[in-house]
């Protein structure tokens, strides 16, 4: 599944071509997508004529904004936008298409058809799932250091639930929590409120620093993820820990473990991540 890196590279790349563009007309090939408004024929009219004027990303979301609109789109597990010439043949599993006035169009395909798509007026998007509920941005100004430990010391649960709990803190998904967990040398299984200040302190400054790298590498294209221009993103090649079981740890050398936490596949080094 994308995680923010993943979406903010999508967000800078769609910002790059589709802004200014005005909205001819929208052809929807699988209703269950669009989660609002529940009339496929509403959403379709809402939007023709309409102007794209932003694209933001809040958490995993993208939020595309069509005055006086805003389309929230997840992409779950495989879904990816891309700009194409309406000459170009679309591929199988393109359930949205919005076509512009200058020829282009907005693709939205989806093979694993988990993707949704939520249309509110805007200012409204914040007040309704899925927006209403969202934690701090990881990268923003409001996740501060003094925030994160207080928060931690008031939860019991594990430390990897939590950080991927989207209520507590937005984005993060399992590579950038295995990542940053391993960054810091903090096990996965360790309570959130046993993490000392010094601790807290190293995870909050790897977990910054493990998702700037991701974005300014692109993402991570550990299964299908590409940007809205089709390009894969690269962060992979620094990977330390996800995907690499039994691989050498980069720091110790010891190799890396596979185990499940809340029913995720979570790699660590045993070595460098003492519980």
């Amino acid at each position: 599944m994308p995680e923010l890196p993943e979406v903010e590279t999508v967000k800078r790349t769609l910002t790059s071509l589709v802004i200014g563009k005005t909205i001819k007309r929208v052809t929807v090939s699988l209703p269950r997508i669009i989660r609002r408004p529940d009339d496929i024929h509403l959403f379709t009219e809402q939007l023709a004529g309409t102007t794209i004027t932003a694209v933001e990303r809040r958490g995993k979301f993208l939020k595309l904004f069509a005055h006086p609109y805003v389309l929230v789109s997840h992409l779950r597990m495989e879904g990816k936008y891309s700009v194409k010439d309406s000459t170009e043949p679309v591929e199988k599993h393109v359930h949205v298409i919005f076509h512009f006035t200058d020829g282009t169009e907005l693709r939205y395909k989806d093979v694993r058809q988990f993707g949704t798509m939520d249309l509110f007026l805007q200012g409204e998007e914040t007040k309704e799932a899925p927006l209403e509920k969202l934690g701090p941005e990881p990268l923003d100004d409001q996740f501060t250091l003094d925030w994160f430990y207080k928060s931690l010391r008031k939860r019991s649960t594990k430390i990897k639930p939590l950080l991927l709990n989207q209520h507590f803190l937005v984005g993060l998904g399992n590579i950038y929590v295995d990542e940053a967990l391993h960054k810091a040398k903090i096990h996965p299984l360790r309570s959130a409120n046993s993490l000392t200040e010094k601790e807290a302190a190293s995870l909050f400054f790897s977990i910054r620093e493990t998702l700037q790298t991701a974005i300014d590498a692109g993402g991570s294209s550990v299964r299908s993820y590409v940007n809205g221009q089709g390009e894969m993103g690269y962060f992979q090649l620094q990977i330390q820990v996800y995907g690499r079981k039994n691989e050498p740890c980069n720091t110790c050398g010891d190799p890396i473990t596979r185990i499940i936490v809340g029913g995720r596949g979570t790699h660590i080094c045993k070595t460098c991540q003492v519980i």
